[in-house]
């Protein structure tokens, strides 16, 4: 019995080591969808929704747990579903634009969204990148979808009866649908958006069906129409039957456009084709894999890959493509900001204020060919619209601070990207950084900003201090271009000189950024753990760190390294107190702070993320890898409550990869990134140039998570600092890691990053 249970268990061991086998090549099977669902509007665990779609799809799926219109689409908790939506929505606090919804039911001719919704379950639920599968318990029918770029199938799995339905759902604020029976044909456009305006917008739907209907119906609001096959109206949609045995399987295909009907028809056709639903799950599996495959990972946990897979996974859906592929094959896109079908790439679904630290540098770093694209499509937004997007959803939304697609533009071009229009570009950024411009483009507080080289507290500005600061930065970033582009000495100079207004700022009593008056005076009473008031989403412990650029001048203003050092071990180690009296009460991202028992730490906004790191340029290094490796542990997993606030556009997302490999973008628009510590034993990036970086740390381990010492391509390597342009060329890097800080390795002056105030020539 012995010989025959030791038999078991090696087959069960070697079961184990072949299904890991096979998902290393998969890395696809590690992520979770539902990663960070477990979500509302008084605490967010990521709020995202279980996104099935290809990276940059135009289009994205999922199961509606919400009603129509709320942002909250999805949530773990919910116990019903409503439809599967076709979503293009960034975010629950931007709301989505041109959805439609699709819901089989069974029994009784139902189509309002509470009478078709039905019971489901997650042990009856499949969520995977470029797959949905879950059993309808009220209808007891099973749906599957499977994405393209532009397009879907469906598969429905119904009982035996002769009442199946399918339910199209084109949303409400104007919308249109026709039911063409002899062609098994619906087809139909949304005009539903939650920022706008959006002149002439329509998101076009083409839909065949592969059984004919035993009965068509269109419906308005919430009456059926028992005649007409097309309706316009502020809430149409269409119902078809079905007569089904017992597992019958019936498909669905539809295709959708911002173009047109023809368009949607088109892209249906060339992205199904005569496809079965098999095949399009392998090819939208093979564009995940070949994606997520270009980082492989080795030594690391079960738990760690699901995480890290699951968090690359979220930063490859935004900035999402509007563009389409017209009968010729060339590129073409609806805008937003003139209503009109112009050629050339555009994309949508992001904000700057978020995505200029680590996502777009990770573009940058991984995926530079749609990087490229994204530019060019920035490009076509500034002709287009007169700005550049500092948040498009999918024109210009006024939400967020920052003038921050200057460092979106300046970091691509900075990292080599080329085979665009950079010198509109240019223009752009020098339009923006000089001007107020609509629904939060250019800078508010512009005048003021140029005239006292800050943007005052007592104008009736809000936010005004993180405004100066980003601003500052971004002067920077145009500073940096204007450099490699050959600009006039006059122009450099000026924006060199504007990236240094963040001292304006600088408070020596509190060694903090503080709001300031018109007359020069810091403003009054001053309160450290204020929120919002004059920084954005923050207080004053979370922003005076925002100096990318130059953390050399910010150590001198607070009095050299030890009291940097001092103050950055502060925000750890102080209470999680808070002053909510700016928001007349306690919003998600003040919670998130309070419960994570980091502090003032809040790593579920945007504006700290990149503080830990600077241990690095006042001789701790160590410092920054034990709370990168917290942060790591604590703040992530693979679960629906696995973020630990807003994962914003692949931004949160992004500053995990890049930590668990090892180092971090703290400057966009530098040749460096910035050293923490690898999670794993080992990973290997495989870049789009054909090079690749192997990190080696084989003595890596949850204790072990402090550099001894360092080599690079073989040679000893004691800097604090990767250049971009030197992982570029293919490196190999091996970590020496240890359960004790090495106190010597990284604290000599000539091994920190760069400051702008001590390096720029």
């Amino acid at each position: 019995m012995k010989k025959i249970a030791r038999s078991i268990l090696l087959l069960i061991a070697g079961g184990f080591s072949l299904l890991l086998h096979a998902q290393e090549n998969d890395p696809v099977e590690w992520v979770n969808p539902l990663m960070g669902t477990q979500s509302k509007p008084s605490l967010s665990n990521g709020n995202t929704y279980p996104a099935v779609g290809v990276p940059w799809g135009m289009n994205l799926w999922s199961a509606q747990t919400g009603k129509m219109g709320d942002g909250w689409m999805y949530t773990y908790d919910a116990d019903k579903i409503r439809g599967f939506k076709q979503t293009h929505q960034p975010s629950p606090w931007m709301n989505d634009y041109g959805q439609i919804s699709i819901m089989p039911v069974t029994g009784k001719m139902v189509f309002e969204q509470d009478a078709r919704a039905s019971w489901f379950s997650h042990k009856a639920e499949i969520a995977k990148p470029y797959y949905y599968s879950v059993y309808l318990a009220d209808h007891d029918v099973t749906t599957e979808l499977t994405p393209t770029e532009r397009a879907a199938q469906f598969r429905f799995t119904f009982p035996e009866t002769d009442s199946s339905f399918v339910v199209i759902d084109a949303f409400d604020k104007g919308s249109y649908i026709k039911v063409i029976p002899a062609e098994k044909k619906i087809i139909g456009y949304s005009t539903k958006h939650a920022r706008g305006p959006l002149p002439d917008f329509k998101n076009y739907f083409v839909i065949y069906f592969n059984k004919p209907f035993a009965n068509a119906h269109t419906w308005e609001g919430k009456t059926l129409n028992e005649s007409a096959l097309e309706i316009t109206a502020d809430h149409s949609g269409a119902i078809v039957g079905f007569k089904t045995a017992k597992g019958e399987k019936v498909s669905m295909k539809i295709g959708t456009s911002f173009i047109s009907f023809e368009q949607a028809e088109l892209s249906l056709k060339r992205e199904l084709a005569g496809d079965s639903f098999e095949q399009t799950m392998a090819r939208a599996k093979k564009s995940w894999n070949d994606r997520l495959g270009r980082i492989r990972i080795e030594g690391a946990s079960v738990d760690q890959k699901r995480t890290f897979y699951s968090a690359m996974y979220r930063t490859l859906f935004f900035p999402h493509k509007m563009y389409e592929l017209n009968a010729s094959g060339q590129v073409v896109h609806y805008s937003p900001h003139n209503g009109k079908i112009l050629p050339g790439y555009r994309f949508s679904g992001t904000g700057f204020w978020d995505t200029f630290r680590a996502l777009y540098p990770f573009l940058n770093f991984l995926y530079p060919s749609i990087n490229k694209e994204m530019q060019a499509g920035l490009v076509n937004d500034y002709k287009e619209g007169g700005w550049l997007p500092e948040w498009s959803s999918p024109g210009y939304s006024d939400v967020m601070v920052g003038n921050n697609s200057a460092s979106v533009v300046s970091d691509a071009y900075l990292k080599g990207l080329r085979g665009y229009d950079i010198n509109t570009l240019y223009e752009a950024l020098l339009h923006g950084a000089n001007n107020e411009g609509p629904r939060a483009t250019g800078r508010r507080g512009v005048e003021y900003y140029n005239k006292l080289g800050y943007v005052p507290y007592d104008v009736k500005i809000n936010e005004n201090a993180a405004r100066t600061l980003e601003y500052a930065y971004d002067d920077f970033t145009i500073y940096q271009l204007g450099k490699a582009l050959g600009r006039p000495k006059a122009e450099l100079d000026l924006y060199k000189k504007r990236s240094q207004n963040y001292k304006n700022l600088f408070d020596p009593e509190h060694n903090l950024m503080r709001g300031k008056n018109k007359d020069g005076q810091f403003q009054s009473p001053f309160n450290p753990y204020k929120w919002g008031d004059a920084f954005t989403e923050g207080n004053s412990w979370h922003y005076s760190w925002s100096v990318f650029h130059d953390i050399q001048g910010l150590i001198g203003l607070m009095g050299g390294k030890a009291n940097f050092v001092k103050q950055l071990d502060n925000v750890f180690s102080l209470p999680p107190v808070f002053d909510d009296s700016y928001y007349g009460g306690v919003i998600h991202e003040i919670r998130e702070m309070q419960i994570a028992n980091m502090g003032q730490y809040a790593h579920g906004n945007q504006p700290i993320q990149h503080m830990i790191y600077l241990y690095n340029y006042a001789g701790a290094p160590w410092k920054a890898q034990y709370w990168v490796r917290e942060t790591m542990n604590r703040m992530y997993k693979a679960t629906p409550d696995g973020y630990c606030g807003d994962e914003d556009n692949g931004q949160t997302s992004a500053w995990y990869v890049f930590s668990a490999l090892g180092f971090y973008p703290v400057t966009p628009g530098v040749d460096q990134y910035v050293v923490g510590a690898p999670l794993f034993k080992k990973a290997t990036i495989y870049l789009e140039n054909g090079k690749k970086i192997v990190i080696n740390a084989s003595a890596n381990s949850d204790q072990n998570r402090y550099i001894q010492s360092a080599t690079f391509n073989g040679q000893a390597y004691g800097k604090n600092w990767f250049s971009f342009s030197g992982l570029q060329k293919g490196a190999v890097i091996n970590f020496n890691m240890g359960a004790q800080p090495n106190k010597f390795r990284g604290t000599a002056d000539s091994d920190v990053p760069y400051s702008m105030s001590r390096d720029d020539q």
